[in-house]
């Protein structure tokens, strides 16, 4: 039976995961705190798991993925990710979590959402903060692309797989083969994490804060080792850094190929143009509607609503002050930037620039067609002719995610939330974004929602990160019978 590789392919990713807990408790030696037997029982558990699923099906290590198969292996590796990777946080008594709560935490690191159901973070030890950070830096860029580029010779060679995981309506390879384009993306996030590294050391954080943070940002996760998040750094030179790194994590990885290829045309991007002007208009709107809030502190309003408008457009999260208590046209707005999202092709998650810049444009054409019936008239991208077979999916991506957003608000609503609560969680959660608002604001964090509402957010967290397509799809009668068929 062919499926049963996916208990292989599934077993090497649970090693890889508990080879990098191992990575993050190297943090806990010395530490006064004792999560070194949390981190040691998950990671036995995690790495008996992985050695007893790819023992069982290494006979089929060498077989091909169906169509059908690499969309189960992407879905179940992030469930499982997340399961394993709540374990420590479980196991860590004085972190106050359920499993629910655990998985909530791990799901939130692994798909950047950057919500967190922890009370009170600073009385973690430095391993399970670093452990949060790592999580979200390793899923950024994604866990199956990160395989495909270091592992292919393990069996992660699909392109299905590439195109089920990474972001975007289209998942552009720079190069033929999978495996290269997947080394370069992880080449060039390296290199972002490695320079921001390095300019938050020159601002005064400690090496801890600075790798810490830096692996937060890059992914546009927003975990902090404080409670008040970045606000707490109180470092507006860090401030700035990260702002750039934020929007630079926004940006199509495509485009940095590119430049290092020598094609400057690619700084003409059409999506980069629009995504680099609805964050400069919405960052200005806001300045100016917080700075009587601010007392006339032009710098001051300038500086925290361009930092909390690029960390809510990029879904990174972060919070240098509570914007909850800001005006309520600030609010909305920071709200509709949560389903705008970051660029297609970038770590960051929403709807996606480029989605909407495309659903603009058709709708133009639309407007055009009942005025001119019989014009030939084609939707266009930096020049090129969009397809209708992409136009259909960025439309029904679109219904999608309005549809999803709306039946999980009601669920939480349904659930004794308040509806700034429960629509705020929702966007948030199928944005990738962290907080929200009413009672998820900067301030607080999702130890009051629910188990249930826990649960649903974290299936609403990945389905965000995976695009909702990788996921529905696993419902549709005919990848069942191709399941059961094989």
């Amino acid at each position: 039976m062919r499926r049963i590789k996916l208990f292989y392919l599934l077993g090497i990713m649970l090693l890889f995961l508990a080879l990098t807990m191992a990575l993050a408790a190297l943090w806990s030696i010395g530490e006064p705190q004792g999560d070194r037997g949390s981190f040691l029982s998950a990671i036995l558990i995690t790495a008996g798991t992985g050695a007893s699923l790819s023992a069982l099906a290494y006979r089929s290590r060498g077989e091909p993925l169906s169509l059908a198969e690499s969309f189960t292996l992407v879905s179940l590796a992030w469930l499982l990710a997340g399961f394993f990777g709540g374990l420590p946080f479980y196991f860590f008594k004085e972190a106050g979590c359920s499993i629910i709560d655990a998985f909530f935490e791990a799901v939130s690191g692994f798909t950047t959402t950057g919500g967190t159901v922890i009370v009170d973070l600073e009385v973690l030890p430095r391993g399970l903060l670093f452990w949060r950070s790592l999580t979200q830096w390793l899923g950024g860029m994604g866990i199956i692309v990160l395989f495909l580029a270091v592992l292919p010779r393990f069996g992660f060679r699909s392109t299905t797989l590439y195109r089920a995981e990474l972001p975007g309506p289209v998942a552009e390879r720079f190069v033929p083969r999978v495996a290269e384009t997947a080394r370069w993306l992880w080449m060039i996030y390296t290199v972002f994490t490695v320079l921001q590294t390095l300019l938050l050391l020159l601002c005064g954080l400690s090496p801890f804060d600075a790798l810490a943070h830096t692996f937060t940002t890059m992914p546009t996760g927003g975990f902090s080792t404080y409670n008040a998040s970045v606000a707490a750094l109180d470092n507006p030179a860090a401030e700035v850094v990260m702002i750039i790194f934020m929007f630079l994590a926004g940006v199509n990885f495509t485009i940095y190929f590119r430049l290092l290829k020598g094609d400057r045309k690619a700084l003409k991007s059409e999506e980069l143009r629009f995504y680099s002007i609805v964050l400069a208009v919405a960052a200005l709107l806001i300045a100016i509607n917080i700075a009587p809030f601010l007392g006339g502190n032009i710098i001051l309003s300038i500086r925290q609503s361009l930092f909390q408008v690029v960390s809510v457009a990029t879904t990174t999260g972060y919070a240098s002050t509570d914007f909850d208590v800001w005006p309520h046209f600030s609010r909305v707005l920071l709200l509709l930037l949560m389903f705008l999202g970051a660029c297609g092709g970038s770590t960051g998650g929403g709807i996606k620039q480029i989605r909407l810049l495309l659903l603009f444009r058709y709708a133009r054409r639309e407007l055009v067609r009942l005025v001119h019936p019989s014009a030939v008239a084609s939707v266009k991208l930096d020049g090129q002719a969009v397809s209708e077979e992409t136009l259909r999916g960025v439309t029904g991506f679109a219904f999608l995610y309005i549809f999803f957003f709306a039946v999980s608000t009601l669920a939480l609503c349904w659930m004794k939330l308040d509806l700034t609560t429960a629509a705020s969680a929702a966007a948030s959660a199928l944005g990738n974004v962290g907080p929200g608002l009413g009672m998820l604001g900067p301030r607080f964090t999702y130890h009051a929602v629910p188990a249930a509402g826990k649960a649903l957010l974290s299936l609403m967290m990945i389905m965000g990160r995976l695009e909702i397509y990788t996921v529905l799809v696993l419902l549709l009668p005919e990848s069942r019978r191709f399941l059961r068929n094989k």
